[in-house]
């Protein structure tokens, strides 16, 4: 099954890990943390900010992977360590002025529920736990998690 969205989406509003990533948190000998990321996804950031489309990243976490992401390619709006994802999103749909139709949101885990359900054009990834993927109108890409997840959605967004 691919993605199916309208022609009408301006802003893409994503969760990072286990959507950008495979879920999984690297710790090396000195106790940094890293994390692993498909180079697809990255072009996906890549292609949605040259054709103009406004991108957002809402993480309940915080890590240097977002940073050097939002950095790299001038993200919209980048929030981290946010346990209320909703509030954010309304904010972001406010200060655009979007409409149901002009956004879409990507999330896998119980933090992103709320918000999965109060946007129209939702998605998620194949490894999301089961209440997401139960998510009435949920639409599930082909791709894990940091597998190209992100990409496929990108893709649908630009009709390729």
């Amino acid at each position: 099954m691919s993605i199916k969205l309208p022609d009408t989406i301006k802003f893409i509003i994503t969760d990072f890990d286990g959507v950008c990533t495979d879920n999984c948190v690297y710790i090396d000998s000195k106790g940094e943390i890293s994390r692993k990321l498909n180079f697809k996804d990255i072009m996906g950031f890549s292609l949605l900010k040259k054709n103009g489309y406004k991108v957002g990243i809402i993480s309940g976490e915080k890590n240097s992977a977002i940073k050097k992401i939002a950095d790299t390619f001038k993200i919209d709006e980048v929030h981290q360590d946010i346990r209320l994802k909703l509030d954010v999103i309304k904010c972001i749909i406010k200060k655009y002025n979007l409409t149901d139709d002009e956004y879409l949101y990507i999330g896998d885990d119980v933090n992103d529920y709320d918000s999965l359900c109060f946007a129209k054009h939702k998605i998620t990834v194949p490894d999301a736990i089961k209440k997401i993927k139960n998510i009435d109108g949920i639409q599930i890409t082909e791709s894990k998690g940091g597998e190209g997840a992100f990409r496929e959605v990108v893709d649908a967004v630009l009709g390729l």
